[in-house]
């Protein structure tokens, strides 16, 4: 089995986990197209191009497709015009959209034909490259030995991306289909496939090994290191300790959460160890941070959206200095002509498909005091929140997330006809609101594109270099789930894990100072329960739309429940004319209420995807998730 290996680039073909498992298939090759085990893996310039691979096994969720769907939890809602993105099939409940069998279009992250590890970011499907980074992964381990001309610097970088990959590639698919088997050794191909699932948390043991070796080899900046310095200025992506770190914690705490407690030991309460695991990783992280020895640290306020896209530079990857982790940006300008115009309505200038948050997500975003509003059409006087004024005094990251009512859009000239678009006409009937072509909810989303961003202003043209890729991790990320992680293993907000100083409720208010926001309230820290409540707020607002909110539901065992499985809109009118010279936060309407659209008909199998049939079918201890 170990006579020969692919080539070091290698663009290979592997049809879902059947492909994987295939030695045979993986090997055989064209004479011309194979080099000897010896010659590849002899030292660390030969061994890191083979390496290199698996960084194009990260989809760009972002620019899967011409336009692309990735929140599918009660966050946002498309316009009706289309109905091939993924939402929708989640919507329905029809949670086998996930795989390309049943989804003719192509437009979505989680699966394709094949394992394609080019630069074509329309060919990239989870499910597959996952399968393929593994087996890629542990064919390099189990060659670590031949790496004979390299110094233990290299070895250590080698064989910390091997294990980082295989760990990360596990815990991709484990949160999105519990409890897999966890493959750490070549599989031969001369013997029968017998491999069990695991439970969840059996599974995120093996991957927290992987990590945490990861993170022990790993360094914190390639560009310190003398073999990164070959690249050095262009080590931004490579795997390093911070990464590894970042996903030990991650992995600790979804094991540790509800969902995937429930399904290894029958309780739908936080694992309390595991909790604590997973706050002493991101404790670890964040030390390392903020006493200044990594390079990652929260962007100012005023850069906010530098997270998620640049412009007027060439071809700049967004994320600054705060994004972690994040895969390769193939196609430049795939985004601006797709992905850009997918928040935008046809009133002003875009297209037909429009994705809009929705009225009872955009709830979420409480007052600049920092409470939340206790309900969208009542008046609060501890919040000061007045429905009659329901823009007024919000949440900065409101106002830079979300088109409201009045808000100017167009921002150049216009012809007279269009002249009464250059304002969100979203009241009850305006020219943004449309089922087909507009906001279905009242509210537009910028929070991944510029005001430019229209059919007028074509902020998305090439002059702009608009680049929109939304990152998988972010240091703000780690915040929160530090908070929550200490929250869930210590039982109070005022608790800290061992090596970090700062407590549950600091991690919090370190993002709302950032936002200028006001602190988490005393009367919200009088218990675990009800400042995980706060946490959880916290984290749907700054991780908003980022595609996080349909895992955190299903791993918390809140996303059949209600309210969660609702979408709604807002109704209202002006109660004046809008006046252009007025700021639209400070904009009166009447009749303010919310609607809902649908309501999603969820059961207890919707907590996981449906596996692939063919693959369920490879061998009886690969069973379906239960209900499919």
């Amino acid at each position: 089995m170990k006579k020969y290996i692919k080539t070091i680039l290698l663009i290979g073909m592997v049809s879902s986990m059947v492909g994987v498992v295939s030695c045979k298939k993986y090997l055989d090759k064209a004479p011309e197209s194979i080099v000897s085990e010896e010659t590849a893996f002899k030292d660390f310039r030969n061994f890191q191009g083979y390496t290199e691979e698996m960084y194009n096994c990260i989809p760009d969720f972002t620019n899967r497709y011409w336009t692309n769907s990735w929140n599918w939890g009660e966050d946002e809602i498309q316009s009706t015009s289309f109905n091939f993105h993924i939402v929708n099939k989640i919507d329905l409940g029809d949670f086998w959209g996930w795989q390309r069998e049943f989804d003719g279009w192509g437009a979505g992250f989680m699966d394709n034909n094949g394992a394609n590890t080019n630069n074509d970011r329309m060919s990239k499907g989870l499910w597959p490259l996952a399968w393929y980074a593994i087996r890629k992964s542990n064919l390099g381990l189990e060659n670590m030995e031949l790496m004979v001309n390299a110094t233990d610097e290299e070895r250590n970088l080698i064989k910390g991306q091997l294990l980082f990959f295989r760990g990360w590639s596990h815990f991709m698919l484990m949160q999105y289909f519990g409890g897999l088997p966890y493959i750490d050794h070549v599989l031969p191909s001369d013997e029968p496939l017998r491999m069990p699932r695991l439970s969840y948390q059996e599974c995120a043991e093996k991957a927290a090994k992987d990590f945490r070796e990861a993170a022990d080899l790993l360094p914190i900046n390639w560009d310190e290191t003398v073999a990164g310095r070959t690249t050095l200025g262009k080590n931004k992506l490579r795997i390093n300790k911070i990464m590894a770190l970042g996903y030990l914690g991650k992995n600790y705490l979804w094991a540790a959460s509800p969902l995937m407690n429930y399904e290894s030991s029958d309780s739908k309460s936080y694992n309390v160890e595991l909790s604590k695991k997973a706050a002493a990783a991101f404790a670890e992280l964040l030390q390392l941070t903020e006493s200044g020895a990594t390079p990652y640290q929260l962007l100012p306020f005023a850069q906010y959206s530098t997270n998620f896209y640049t412009r007027g530079q060439n071809f700049m990857i967004p994320g600054g200095t705060e994004a972690i982790f994040q895969g390769p940006y193939w196609g430049a300008h795939g985004s601006t002509y797709g992905t850009a115009k997918q928040y935008t309505t046809l009133a002003a200038g875009s297209e037909n498909l429009v994705f809009a948050p929705t009225a009872n997500y955009v709830n979420n975003y409480g007052m600049q005091n920092g409470l939340p509003i206790p309900n969208l059409a009542q008046a609060d006087a501890a919040s000061g929140y007045d429905p009659e004024f329901p823009w007024r005094n919000r949440d900065p990251r409101f106002y830079n997330d979300i088109g409201f009512d009045g808000v100017k859009v167009i921002q150049g000239a216009l012809p007279a006809n269009v002249e009464p678009n250059r304002y969100a006409n979203l009241f009850t009937n305006g020219s943004y609101r449309s089922d087909i072509s507009g906001s279905r909810t009242g509210y537009i989303n910028y929070k991944f594109i510029p005001r430019t961003a229209n059919g007028y202003d074509q902020g998305w043209n090439y002059g702009e270099n608009l680049n929109i890729k939304v990152p998988y991790m972010r240091l703000a990320d780690i915040y929160l789930m530090y908070a929550e992680a200490v929250t869930a293993g210590y039982n109070s907000a005022a608790a800290t894990a061992p090596g970090f100083s700062k407590s549950a409720v600091d991690a919090i208010n370190v993002l709302r100072d950032r936002a200028g926001v006001g602190r988490v309230a005393a009367k919200f820290l009088a218990s675990s329960d009800e400042f995980m409540k706060e946490v959880r707020r916290e984290r749907a607002v700054e991780l908003a739309f980022e595609g996080h909110r349909f895992n955190d539901l299903r791993r918390w065992y809140l996303l059949a429940e209600d309210p969660y499985t609702l979408k709604t809109k807002i109704e209202f009118n002006r109660a004046a004319p809008l006046d252009p010279t007025k700021d639209p936060k400070t904009n009166k309407v009447a009749n303010l209420s919310e609607k809902v659209i649908l309501q999603r008909p969820f059961l207890e199998k919707h907590y996981w995807l449906p596996l692939k049939r063919a693959d369920v079918n490879m061998y009886p201890e690969f069973k379906q998730n239960p209900g499919w």
